[in-house]
């Protein structure tokens, strides 16, 4: 693969016409909310992101790590694997080329990995999987990045508590060529727990429902600009006039930039449950229901309402041995969540529906529901 280095005056993304030279790979969106597009990645795209990401983390030759996530996703390929490999580290491929949580932890301790990156689904896994025995790797790992979905604070403690590591959450999606922001090593604990750190070669705006620029700390969509943004959709005249707007990158994500200038992302726009008026943040509620001792993993989505429009539905992972009923959940949301947003509509299930990449794939949540 030959990677060009970025042009810093190619910062404002162009309309797009079809593949140029430049162009390197095409990639599918998640389709985690919709269906997926094309989005082609060229060379300079790739170079920044992977730049991005190698010196947010200052990976050197000395790094390590084992490839959790796919490599036909950007999280798995430009994070762990070319990031890794351009900066002289070394990349511990799993059998059989996927994530086994069987596996792991031997593959962890072997190479010395040092750090290692996953979505929230994943760490998950690994903690409830985590041996007894931990001399292979504790107090080894400089890091441990989190991307691709909110993980709560609660999973992140938790992680923090077992691996002896601080975990750093980024943010990032396809049409970035991946990472947009991180926390750094060097950031404190309010920024680790309540952010997404700062933006990693890219700008930043956060707009209200009109286009224009909110104040320092008001909520807004986030939009992005940089050399990682790209120039749009193969073959999708539409998403392009209504995403790329005035050479900015239309995230969808709703959020603030704090005083420090980090991003706060507050969930998808698209997402927002409409009680009655009342606009419910499903990653909000989710954070809660993870929160609960007997909870591992929760999916809270809007459900039809005769009355309100909608209401708050979630499917709930228990923790192993764990004997929580709706009951006790909803008890315990009663302590911690508006009336409003207290789900209405508890299912419980042995997982949830996951994308290739290993997010929950929230077009799923409902048929879930009513196939129970």
């Amino acid at each position: 693969m030959r990677l060009l280095a970025a042009d810093p005056g190619r910062d404002v993304a162009s309309p797009l016409s079809g593949l140029t030279d430049d162009d390197a790979l095409i990639m599918f969106t998640s389709g985690t909310t919709g269906s997926p597009k094309l989005v082609p990645w060229t060379h300079g795209n790739m170079a920044a992101s992977i730049d991005g990401v190698a010196s947010a983390y200052q990976l050197s030759p000395s790094d390590a790590t084992v490839a959790a996530m796919p490599l036909f996703h950007g999280h798995g390929l430009i994070a762990a694997m070319l990031a890794t490999l351009s900066t002289g580290g070394a990349v511990v491929l799993p059998a059989r080329g996927r994530f086994s949580a069987h596996t792991f932890w031997d593959d962890l301790a072997v190479v010395g990995a040092t750090w290692y990156t996953a979505v929230p689904t994943i760490h998950q896994i690994l903690l409830e999987r985590a041996p007894v025995d931990r001399r292979g790797y504790r107090g080894r790992l400089r890091f441990i990045r989190s991307c691709s979905a909110p993980l709560s604070t609660a999973t992140m403690r938790r992680m923090e508590a077992v691996l002896d590591a601080p975990v750093l959450a980024a943010y990032g999606m396809t049409e970035t060529t991946h990472q947009a922001s991180t926390v750094l090593l060097s950031d404190d604990e309010r920024t680790r727990m309540q952010t997404v750190g700062t933006p990693t070669g890219l700008s930043v705006r956060i707009v209200d429902d009109k286009g224009i620029t909110c104040p320092q700390g008001a909520s807004g969509e986030i939009r992005l600009q940089g050399p990682a943004v790209v120039r749009g959709y193969l073959g999708n005249a539409a998403a392009n006039a209504t995403t790329f707007v005035d050479g900015w990158f239309r995230t969808g994500d709703l959020g603030v930039v704090d005083g420090h200038g980090c991003v706060v992302v507050q969930g998808r726009i698209k997402n927002q449950i409409n009680r009655g008026g009342e606009k419910i943040s499903p990653e909000h509620v989710e954070e809660i229901l993870i929160a609960h001792p007997g909870v591992t993993e929760a999916a809270v989505f809007g459900v039809a309402d005769a009355l309100y429009g909608e209401h708050v539905g979630a499917i709930v992972v228990r923790r192993r041995g764990s004997d929580l009923d709706a009951a006790g959940l909803t008890s315990y949301c009663r302590e911690h969540l508006a009336p409003f947003e207290i789900p209405e509509q508890i299912t419980f299930a042995d997982q949830l529906p996951l994308t290739a990449k290993g997010s929950v794939d929230r077009t799923k949540l409902a048929d879930l529901v009513a196939s129970r």
